[in-house]
């Protein structure tokens, strides 16, 4: 795979060209292209005639990365992607797709650079604004525990907790990230949170929000107040795996709005 320099990393990169319009697919804290097609999060998967590209955030997967957590702020990875687009796709719109940290990050590349997007699909958004600050701490307590008990000591509180319903039948995964990084890119994301809700509101592209119930990390409450703020946002929530198996299928309706 070819990879991509940012300040401060290398990004490993893949493009799927089939033609057709473009778009760039994200991941998620501590996951990876591949750990997000075991979750069933990869809705790439089904589309057909478009130019794809995936990629490794900083510090995941098969990026490099280093222990810095400003790092690994949402701006920050805001900038890698913006990079990778003008690389890959210059003057371009594309569409957006990508699930929690990438939903953070698509959100703060559209409030940068607003023509650069035509159309978006956010899933599971994470907890924001009034209901980040709580989740900050925990990610500031992964780090501690990382660091002073090791990463066994976090897989198991982690894997100990309630699944949310529209998973059950994935497989289980731990981190795909080094023990060495785990803990800096804890901390940037407690660093981190959506735009400000105003900067949210002048996002004027279509835009399908998506979630799942009973997740207190990605709370159906972040994608209540995205639909609300958002000019041309609709939302769908899943409450069974079989509602997560349709997700592929509306990123390529999204898509194909583009012509």
């Amino acid at each position: 795979m070819p990879t991509f320099s940012v300040p401060g990393a290398e990004l490993d990169v893949e493009l799927s060209d089939e033609g057709g319009h473009p778009v760039v697919q994200l991941h998620g804290l501590t996951s990876s292209r591949h750990r997000d097609r075991l979750m069933d999060l990869d809705l790439g998967r089904g589309l057909n005639g478009t130019r794809l590209l995936r990629y490794d955030a900083r510090g995941h997967g098969h990026s490099t990365g280093r222990a810095v957590p400003e790092d690994y702020r949402w701006p920050v990875l805001a900038d890698d992607l913006l990079r990778l687009l003008d690389h890959w796709f210059p003057g371009e719109q594309v569409h957006g797709v990508g699930p929690s940290m990438g939903t953070g990050t698509l959100l703060h590349a559209a409030v940068r650079d607003p023509d650069r997007f035509v159309g978006l699909t956010l899933l599971v958004p994470a907890t924001a604004w009034e209901t980040r600050v709580a989740k900050a701490e925990i990610y500031r307590r992964n780090a501690t525990l990382i660091e002073e008990q090791g990463l066994d000591a976090f897989l198991v509180a982690d894997l100990a907790a309630p699944r949310p319903p529209a998973t059950v039948g994935t497989p289980e995964t731990g981190p795909d990230v080094t023990e060495r990084l785990l803990p800096s890119l804890f901390r940037g994301a407690a660093l981190s949170d959506l735009p400000a809700p105003d900067a949210i509101a002048a996002i004027d592209v279509p835009t399908t929000v998506l979630a799942w119930i009973d997740d207190p990390g990605h709370p159906v409450s972040t994608a209540e107040e995205l639909v609300a703020l958002m000019p041309k946002a609709t939302l769908a929530v899943a409450h069974t795996p079989a509602d997560l198996t349709r997700w592929p299928s509306i990123l390529c309706e999204d898509v194909a709005r583009h012509g």
